[in-house]
């Protein structure tokens, strides 16, 4: 579904990516992980479209995206790539409902339709009597589970996250964490994590190993599980050593960084999603 090849980046005279070769396929749930400086943020921009690599080609359900004019790529990107952040970057002058149903709308979709979607998704979330809540009124948790509602109302092929978990306590993580292989296993999404996390590496499909800008190691969920016993907390313990950074590790200018907010700041007037066109695309 997913083809990188021969990735190359580089900031200023730094190369943060050296040549990455890659393959996601649809249904798979996949971790990057490496030391901070490995370039795995800087990988997932080039892979989500919001950032273009020096060298090589990204093709994403057969479409070479490096060579779409950037409306062809904004107008794919909403509607193939979504994504979750650190912190979720929900709009706080909208309820939870308004914030999942906002690409929809610039996506060009009826009110209609993105409201169906959005509620569709809640309820899967669990979070159908928080809707109208905006998100000063939300836990971390909530908040982080709506941002991955709004991710996927446009049926994304793929969904990027970059530290997702990241913010979170030990109970909304394991929370959060769980979602994701539900929507895979119920809803056949696909998934590309980058993470800090050793349980949640352990237990995706497959564990990509980036240092000093190049993949060093590929792990498999069954490889992990056949190392230190079943289960995911085996797989951890498998997979610990591989997740630990260096103390030596180089920082990396592009690296660790919040990937930009791809949903556009309201104007300070009052608005409803009602007075957006129903033809307006993005």
């Amino acid at each position: 579904m997913i083809k990188l090849r021969n990735i190359r980046k580089r900031f200023g005279k730094l190369e943060v990516l050296k040549g990455i070769d890659l393959d996601i396929e649809a249904g798979e749930v996949v971790s990057i992980v490496g030391p901070s400086g490995a370039g795995k943020t800087t990988l997932l921009q080039i892979m989500g479209t919001l950032d273009k690599a020096d060298e090589g080609s990204v093709v994403i359900n057969g479409t070479d995206v490096t060579q779409l004019s950037q409306k062809a790529l904004a107008r794919f990107r909403g509607e193939q790539v979504g994504f979750v952040f650190q912190f979720h970057q929900l709009l706080s002058e909208f309820t939870a409902l308004e914030n999942v149903m906002m690409p929809a709308l610039i996506a060009g979709r009826s009110h209609r339709e993105a409201r169906e979607r959005a509620e569709e998704l809640l309820r899967f979330m669990g979070l159908s009597e928080r809707a109208s809540h905006k998100p000063a009124e939300l836990s971390g948790g909530e908040k982080q589970r709506i941002a991955v509602a709004r991710a996927l109302i446009n049926k994304p092929s793929v969904v990027l996250a970059d530290e997702p978990s990241g913010s979170l306590d030990s109970a909304n993580k394991a929370e959060l964490h769980r979602l994701f292989f539900d929507l895979r296993d119920q809803l056949g999404q696909t998934f590309v994590i980058v993470t800090h996390d050793e349980g949640l590496a352990a237990q995706t499909d497959r564990t990509i190993h980036l240092r000093d800008g190049q993949v060093v190691n590929t792990t498999e969920l069954k490889a992990n599980k056949k190392a230190e016993g079943s289960g995911p907390e085996g797989a951890a313990l498998g997979n610990k050593e591989a997740c630990k950074e260096p103390e030596d590790a180089i920082p990396n200018p592009g690296e660790d960084t919040i990937l930009p907010d791809i949903i556009p700041e309201p104007d300070p007037a009052p608005f409803s999603p009602t007075q957006i066109p129903k033809n307006h695309t993005a």
